[in-house]
């Protein structure tokens, strides 16, 4: 078994790297830290990159490679270090129906992490991200994705024409409250997602086929939490009114 002592190895240098969003879009890959996600990979089918399946030293079984704690430490995201790393390639597709969640301008890389979730919870087909949206294959959000980074389908979008089917933005200011739940019949739904601060902005907004809010009695929510709500509505189970 290979063993690795010395935090200068290439091997984890070329790790460490992957802590920028720069790095990480340059080699198209992203790291993921601790057993719950290398396991999630591997239960999605998704191999880490030949080499960079990486555990503590004795904490791997013989697909690992063996790293000094310390040394591995070095690598980790995480405060405390991490037991295990894996390297995974990016997988990017096209936008696809028949339920698309589109996130504009939401940076902060829990949320986007936590959309993730989201989307695989209710099935949703894809996840799409438009400008200002921070990456989703950055740590944070791979964490905060606890394992959905290895299922959904990501893609990235430069125009809101792109997304399939019907557009429906998330408005706290539009009239009409966001109904569900979605009729596969009627076509596909893309549910549009702003920021918590700025929403989305007046040409997305023009762009989209219509646009709803979700009737509640605070000023606003998050944007995981609008698009969970958003989701859980367009998925539910129509109630059924037992006949008199």
């Amino acid at each position: 078994m290979t063993h690795i002592a010395s935090p200068q190895n290439p091997r984890l240098k070329a790790v460490r790297r992957l802590h920028t969003k720069r790095e990480r879009g340059r080699h198209g890959r992203f790291l993921a830290e601790g057993e719950d996600l290398v396991a999630a990979a591997q239960h999605a089918g998704r191999a880490a990159v030949e080499g960079y399946r990486l555990a503590g030293s004795g904490l791997g079984g013989d697909d690992f490679l063996d790293v000094e704690r310390s040394a591995l430490a070095s690598v980790s995201t995480l405060g405390s270090g991490t037991r295990v790393i894996g390297v995974y390639e990016q997988r990017w597709d096209a936008p696809v129906g028949p339920l698309c969640v589109y996130l504009h301008g939401v940076g902060d890389p829990g949320n986007v992490g936590t959309v993730l979730r989201s989307a695989q919870a209710f099935g949703a087909s894809c996840v799409a991200f438009g400008p200002g949206c921070a990456d989703p294959h950055g740590p944070k959000a791979v964490r905060a994705s606890m394992g959905a980074i290895f299922a959904a389908v990501l893609v990235r979008v430069s125009d809101v024409a792109d997304l399939p089917g019907e557009r429906v933005a998330l408005d706290a200011s539009a009239t009409e409250p966001l109904r569900g739940p979605m009729d596969p019949a009627q076509g596909a739904i893309t549910l549009l997602v702003g920021s918590e601060r700025d929403g989305l902005p007046a040409d997305v907004l023009a762009a989209s086929d219509r646009c709803a809010r979700i009737p509640i009695v605070s000023e606003s929510l998050n944007a995981a939490m609008a698009a969970t709500v958003a989701l859980y509505e367009m998925t539910r189970r129509p109630s059924r009114v037992p006949a008199s």
